[in-house]
């Protein structure tokens, strides 16, 4: 039998773990946009806020294994979708094991080699559900027992192209994500094709009814910019109720973003997206070398900015998903003003 103070213990922790339960059920409706593993990194921190979290995820990518599919198979590429799921599993058993499945990835000479498990189930999903990407995902989603909800951003693939300048000053285009991604020079802007796509609908509806929608981290001209350029999502981000907020890189990304400042992620942001509004700027201290550069940025956008240390304790460039997340904790439950969108 358990002394009397261990049991009062036991039973505290038990209602503390309850009410945190309780607080994550009734959290906010957050739309998270990006790819990859920025948006993965921000799912991670927000499914231990909200359970009433979206993700919708950029479906550009042309390389590995989604790009073998997509390419094959006429489909969305998947790849950036599975990263979001697996990244909404919980932190139990089945969380666990279930997102370890779906992010193996199969190796040896043959036709397999390469291809993501998770990918493969997701596109076999979309052919039982007559090619419905919403519901296969939705029917994924259920088998992982994930938190919320994964949303591709178009219902067509994309292509995304760049304007290049080159070290002579000249400018070349490059279509692709990887060879954006990878293109050496920088980036003057970026485009989709077809130029305007059809948003999902679903995200559309999610972004309508949000009490925040959350830009970053990740590959900023490949996975965050891409969401405003397709017309019916870049007009629901500004015209929602919901408060904005940006997650800043840790450090440029070698190739898409070599030599950018925290300010430059905001100079594209209102380049490509003139006129939206920005509430909130989260930023780790270690990555902003000049603090009233960023504010002043930030300020142009209407934004307020969070100096806050998520960097895991390794120094490497990774935000820390508990370190995160307390911070989300802190600006999401903050009492709001009304909102009438950016018009």
């Amino acid at each position: 039998m358990k002394p009397a103070n261990d049991a009062n213990d036991a039973d505290d922790a038990d209602d503390a773990d309850d009410a945190d339960d309780d607080a994550v059920a009734a959290g906010p409706a957050v739309v998270a946009f990006g790819g990859g593993h920025g948006l993965a990194t921000s799912l991670a921190a927000l499914r231990r806020v909200t359970a009433n979290v979206t993700a919708v995820v950029t479906v550009a990518d042309d390389g590995g294994s989604s790009g073998r599919l997509r390419r094959d198979l006429g489909v969305l590429p998947p790849g950036d979708l599975r990263m979001a799921l697996a990244a909404l599993c919980e932190d139990d058993e089945w969380g666990h094991t279930w997102s370890r499945v779906i992010q193996h990835r199969f190796a040896g000479p043959g036709e397999l080699a390469g291809h993501s498990l998770g990918n493969l189930l997701i596109v076999a999903l979309w052919e039982l559900a007559a090619d419905d990407p919403v519901q296969g995902l939705d029917w994924v989603g259920r088998l992982l027992k994930s938190s919320g909800r994964v949303l591709p951003m178009t219902t067509v693939p994309l292509e995304i192209e760049a304007s290049i300048e080159q070290s002579d000053g000249s400018l070349a285009t490059v279509r692709g994500q990887v060879a954006v991604a990878t293109a050496t020079g920088r980036i003057v802007d970026v485009m989709v094709l077809p130029t305007a796509p059809p948003a999902c609908p679903e995200a559309v509806t999610a972004i309508e009814e949000a009490d925040w929608v959350v830009l970053g981290p990740g590959s900023w001209f490949t996975s965050v910019i891409p969401h405003l350029l397709v017309p019916e999502l870049a007009a629901a981000i500004r015209a929602t109720r919901a408060r904005r907020m940006v997650i800043l890189n840790l450090e440029p990304q070698q190739g898409e973003t070599t030599g950018f400042t925290p300010e430059s992620y905001l100079e594209v942001l209102e380049r490509h997206a003139p006129g939206l509004d920005i509430d909130v700027v989260i930023a780790d201290p270690s990555s902003v070398p000049d603090r009233d550069a960023l504010q002043k940025a930030a300020a142009h956008l209407g934004a307020s900015v969070r100096l806050v240390t998520v960097r895991e304790q390794s120094g490497l460039p990774r935000h820390d998903p508990d370190a995160l997340a307390r911070v989300l904790r802190s600006v999401v439950s903050a009492p709001q003003p009304p909102q009438t969108g950016s018009g």
